[in-house]
């Protein structure tokens, strides 16, 4: 036992940097499946990280009124429970969420809570084997603790990097609770060797059981991951994945010939009704517009909005800038997506890492068509940008856009919630050409007529003149679009000039004249209300008025 010290300090600074790594990244496993299924990114990763926090601090307290026997067996329990719990949690919380969702919220937080606590379990176990071991503690506290944290900068890293981009969040808690087990496994093995715990046999037993558990679970987790993520959808799923930024699933029902896609869990359209709403969100605005040159499409990864900006032959440059390349190139090479978007990014030039918006090749890009005297026949030129919104606008100098169309998700969190903010909107009118107009999707003014109220309001403080239409679509219910220019005109004569508009210069698929000027009808006190926020960065308050005050009724 004399050479026991020499090694076990080593071997348990491993441990804790795995406890680290793995710890971590099992409470971004956690977070990240509870935003996919409740929304609202921010909180949900507050809540989740602070309940994991009180338990790892209730742990502590706990284990300080045990006894300092089978302190090793203790570690073995603790590192075994971990892993099992760790690697089933996102099966089982799916599984809950699709079979019991009256009791889904206590299988969740029966495993945020457990591995939060188990989490906690782990360092001071590991402090109280190396006091019984007899090795300094004074001079291991510090390797102990550093590899902890270290291991969490890691894992952090990994996650980010490399498991997000590559797994189904019910496989990376597999590889995640593996990778953490076979480090504890090792250490297992050790005291076993050096005949410090009893009950080898039985100690072994739990080791391989545990291991061909994991294993089991790994190569079934997709399958499972299939059969209960189905439940969350009406029609069969197609095609899903996980991206850096978002989880995306298509379904088709093949006796409605419908498609639909969802972006973390929430429908982004249907094919049996999407013509309606892009119809709605792109031709009045370029049917008011004076000029119709150049073109900027915020969101609309699906080229939906594209598809339809791409029968207008006298639009010379289309900028498009959505933040997720991988729904791009969902867009751009799924059988289903590129049928519906009339393959609208075959032409486009796709920009898959951020140009340099400074520069005059961004405006030469943007206006490469401009004067050019080719011609009107010819498709426009179409720039796709993988970028955040709000550093686009923020990062281009000295480029204007005659129509700008927002086709962007609603302001279910902080990050959305900031692209209808005041500062985001001021920004949008500086690349506004004079007399030119936005057409931006606002949520329901039935279903969310708080948030609906905001958003207008939102624009007007910005600076803008707003018109408030509607239409139904009816997948999503009453659904509520603004139209915005910073001229004089007013909103009665953008009326007179829609009520004028005798066709549109393209054929639509569901718009007609009567049906945009019937669009423009609200009823008695639907544009009403006691008070309504101006949405600020600083001052989300679109999102509290999002998430708490609509969709109440269905």
């Amino acid at each position: 036992m004399s050479h026991t010290p020499r090694f076990l300090p080593l071997l348990l600074a491993f441990c804790m940097f795995s406890t680290g790594a793995s710890g971590l990244v099992n409470e971004y496993v956690l977070a990240t499946i509870t935003t996919y299924i409740l929304g609202n990114s921010i909180e949900q990763f507050s809540i989740v990280i602070a309940s994991m926090m009180l338990m790892m601090g209730v742990s502590g307290f706990v284990q300080s009124k045990m006894s300092d026997r089978f302190l090793l067996q203790k570690f073995i329990g603790v590192e075994v429970l971990m892993a099992l719990l760790g690697a089933f949690a996102p099966l089982a919380i799916y599984a809950a969420f699709g079979y019991m969702n009256e009791h889904f919220t206590l299988v969740l937080f029966f495993f945020i809570l457990s591995i939060g606590f188990l989490i906690g379990f782990e360092i001071p176990l590991v402090m109280r084997i190396i006091d019984a071991q007899n090795i300094q503690l004074k001079t291991n506290l510090t390797i102990v603790y550093a590899m902890d944290y270290i291991g969490a900068f890691v894992g952090a890293i990994i996650w980010v990097k490399f498991l997000l981009l590559n797994f189904p969040l019910t496989e990376i808690s597999f590889i995640v609770a593996g990778f953490n087990f076979f480090i504890a496994a090792i250490a297992i093995l050790y005291f076993l060797k050096q005949r410090i715990i009893q009950s080898p046999v039985i100690i072994l037993l739990i080791i391989i059981s545990t291991a061909c558990v994991l294993i089991a679970g790994y190569f079934n987790n997709r399958e499972l991951n299939n059969l209960l993520e189905q439940r969350f959808y009406d029609d069969p799923i197609v095609f899903k994945t996980t991206s850096k930024y978002q989880h995306i699933v298509i379904t088709e029902n093949k006796k409605t010939d419908d498609t639909r896609l969802y972006i973390n869990g929430n429908t982004q359209f249907s094919s049996l009704d999407e013509v309606r709403y892009h119809d709605f969100l792109v031709h009045p605005a370029m049917s008011l517009s004076p000029r119709r040159s150049n073109i900027l499409v915020l969101g609309g990864g699906d080229g939906l909005a594209l598809r339809e900006l791409n029968k207008y032959k006298d639009i010379q440059s289309i900028t498009l800038v959505d933040l997720d390349p991988e729904m791009i190139k969902i867009a751009s090479t799924n059988s289903s997506l590129v049928k519906l978007n009339n393959n609208a990014f075959a032409n486009a030039k796709v920009s898959l890492t951020q140009p340099d918006l400074h520069n005059e090749g961004f405006k030469q890009a943007v206006y490469q068509r401009s004067g050019s005297g080719e011609s009107p026949e010819k498709v426009a030129s179409i720039s796709v940008y993988n970028l955040d919104a709000e550093h686009f606008l923020r990062n281009v100098k000295d480029v204007t856009f005659d129509v700008i169309i927002i086709d962007l998700p609603d302001p279910s969190s902080v990050e959305l919630s900031k692209l209808y903010s005041k500062q985001f909107y001021k920004s949008l009118r500086r690349h506004l050409t004079p007399g030119g107009f936005v057409a931006i999707q606002s949520t329901s003014p039935f279903h969310a007529k708080p948030a609906y109220l905001a958003i207008g309001a939102t624009l007007s403080a910005s600076g803008f003149t707003v018109l408030p239409y509607r239409q139904n679509i009816p997948s999503f219910g009453d659904w509520g679009f603004y139209l915005a220019w910073y001229s004089d005109t007013t909103p009665n004569n953008v009326r007179s000039q829609i009520k004028y508009i005798s066709e549109f210069d393209v054929e639509t698929q569901f718009i007609t004249p009567e049906l945009l000027v019937a669009s423009l009808a609200f009823g008695k006190g639907e544009l009403d209300a006691k008070e309504i926020c101006i949405n600020t960065m600083m001052k989300p308050c679109l999102l509290q008025a999002y998430t708490r005050q609509s969709w109440l009724v269905e």
